[in-house]
Formats: structure tokens, sequence, C-alpha cells
């Protein structure tokens, strides 16, 4: 049997992109390595980087290099310098057409609280503990891409719009996943006030009875949804939602670890997928050692996961758990008697945990 071989590309992206792209690459080298896969990796240019290079933030020398490979590692994008920018320039513009582009339909979120992290959040310890929640997120429909969409002089419009067939496939891969979890899904819409979450509500209920009855089904509005992720995260297995309500919520629910630095996410459904942490570009702390690199880190796990190396996934992991139950901590996550490191030392310290941990 030959070599297991990925050809993963790397899209540093803006301000702690980069810095936290170089700590998922040489954790994910020495743990390839040790578990005897070959990696090779291609480094593009994408974002606000890309803008100031090329005049556009996915060109198409980067969007062939993506479709052409086995993963995608994303670092961040964006920053206060691309704000002036045409719409078209701007790195959040990059990121929705490379999404578009890849078919990456569903956005994978999970968000775990381990009882020795509970600490950091800024919620009480009682209630974050032991939360285990995936979200499960539409990602290239919706408002975000719905036409027609523009801006006069003094108004402006954007159009919300789902098909049945965009929602029946995200509610399947939502209960899919609950099958490999708790059993559990939470639909999140706003049907007392929306058309488009009316049709939402009836597509999944339809979903749902025709084919995963053995799933527990129930519907929120967001708005509670909102206040119960706050109140009692620890309900929740799998959430569903549309692409807006995903945004908002999935970044509330980052903030339950106490850092969006922590968490990671994927973005799947087409032939490649694309893998990044939910954490912007921080571009104040940028260049100074003290980004937080486990979220990338973890999205390279979700990424063997993906190509169906799941021991790979799972002993990153653990080398990353490892780290922070000894004590190590970025500036982000410190806590009484951590020991304070910048991003290179905490690459570091998980890199030494891989051989420690078994898989």
């Amino acid at each position: 049997m030959g070599q297991e071989s990925f050809k993963i590309v790397l899209l540093p992206g803006d301000g702690i992109g980069p810095e936290v792209i170089r700590a998922a690459r040489h954790v994910i080298e020495l743990a390839a390595a040790e578990a005897g896969i070959s990696l090779s990796f291609e480094e593009h240019v994408f974002g606000g980087a890309a803008t100031d290079e090329t005049g556009f933030p996915l060109p198409e020398e980067t969007l062939n290099a993506c479709l052409r490979s086995d993963g995608i590692l994303l670092g961040a994008v964006g920053g206060p310098q691309w704000d002036v920018c045409a719409r078209e320039e701007r790195p959040e513009y990059g990121l929705l057409a490379l999404r578009k582009a890849l078919g990456s339909y569903a956005n994978l979120r999970p968000v775990t609280v381990p009882d020795f992290l509970a600490d950091a959040s800024p919620l009480r310890p009682s209630v974050v503990a032991g939360t285990d929640m995936l979200i499960v997120r539409e990602l290239i429909g919706g408002i975000y891409f719905g036409e027609p969409r523009g801006r006069a002089s003094d108004s402006a419009y954007n159009t919300l719009r789902y098909s049945k067939p965009e929602i029946a496939r995200i509610a399947q891969v939502a209960f899919e996943w609950a099958r490999r979890r708790n059993g559990s899904v939470v639909s999140i819409d706003k049907s007392n006030v929306l058309e488009v979450s009316i049709l939402w509500r009836d597509v999944v209920s339809e979903i749902h009875q025709q084919a995963y009855s053995d799933v527990e089904l129930s519907h929120m509005y967001v708005d509670n949804a909102a206040m119960q992720i706050v109140m009692n995260p620890r309900q929740f297995d799998v959430l569903l939602t549309g692409n807006m309500f995903g945004d908002i919520l999935s970044d509330l629910t980052s903030t339950l670890v106490g850092s969006l630095g922590m968490l990671p996410s994927a973005c799947l459904g087409g032939t490649v997928g694309l893998f990044e942490p939910v954490h912007g570009s921080a571009p104040d702390i940028a260049g100074m050692d003290k980004a937080n690199p486990i979220g990338a880190i973890v999205s390279s796990a979700m990424l063997f996961e993906e190509l169906n190396q799941p021991e790979l996934a799972t002993r990153i992991r653990r080398a990353v758990e490892q780290a922070l139950l000894d004590g190590y901590r970025t500036a982000d996550m410190l806590a009484e008697d951590s020991t304070e490191v910048g991003t290179k030392e905490m690459t570091n310290v998980i890199a030494n945990r891989l051989s420690e941990v078994a898989a």
C-alpha cells in the first residue's frame, strides 16, 4: 500500500492570518510525518493582501489552486485599510466568492467548553462548563447572496431568498451530524415575521418526517435562541440555521469558551473543503507574537477528518488539550496559575505534545 499523500493550499490572508497558518502548518507537518502521511503545500495570496497585489481579493490563480487541492487552510481576512475599497475589492467579498466557487454550502462550527476552560468564559463557569454544540449554517444562500440588491442615493435594499432545495440539503447535513452526536436538532428561524422562515420551517419539518424521525427536532425563533445560548448553552446539540442568523449566532457562541482564537470551522459541501479559525484578522496584534494559534490548529484537525484521517485529527486535538491542561495560555486565555506564552511558543508546546498523546 502506498503512502497517503495530500495537497494542501494555504491562504494566510491578512493581519494575524500568516502567523496562525504558520503555526498550523508546523503542527500538521510534524503530525503527518509521524503518521506516515505525505503533505505538499501551496501558499497563495488572498483577501486584502491579494487586493493590494492584484486589485482583487480572490485572484484566478488562487482559486484554481484551491480547486485542484485536497483541502484549504485559511488564516483570516480583512482590516480597516480595505474598508474604503469598492465592494468587489474588499477582502470579505473574496471570502464570499471563494465559498460560492467551491460550492461550500455548509458551515460547521463546533463549540465545546471543557471544565478546565470554563473559568475563561465571560459567563459563569457553572453555566458554560460541559457545553458541546455544533452550529450548521447555510453558507451560500440567503440575504448575503440574494438578488436583486442595490443602493440609491438615499436608500438601499437586499433580498432574503431561499429555495426548497437549498433548505433541504443543509437540513440533511444537520440531521446527519445529529445522528453522529446526541440526536437532537434545533432549527432557528423567524417564521413569525418572515415568509422565507415559514418556508424554512416547513421544509426542515418535511425532511425530518421523511428520513430523520429518529432525530429529535424542535424549532426556535432566532431572538430566543440568542438568549438561550447565553442562559443555558448546554441544552443544545446541533443548531441548524440560515446564513445571516448563523453568522450572528456562531459568533455569539464562540464567546462561550472565552476567546474567538480557540474555535475552528469547516466549510463543506463542494469537492474541496475550506477550513479556518473563526477569529478575525486582529490587525492590532498582527506581527507581535500574541495571536492564539489554536483555532487554526484545530481547524486543521477538521481538515484531516474530512480527508478520512480521523486518528490524525484526534491526535492533534489531544495535543492541544494536553497543552492547555498543562497550563499554557496565550494572552487572550490567561487564567489563574496559567503560563503565558506567545504564538510561537504555544505552537511549539502543542507540537511537542504530539509525541506524548496516543490517537
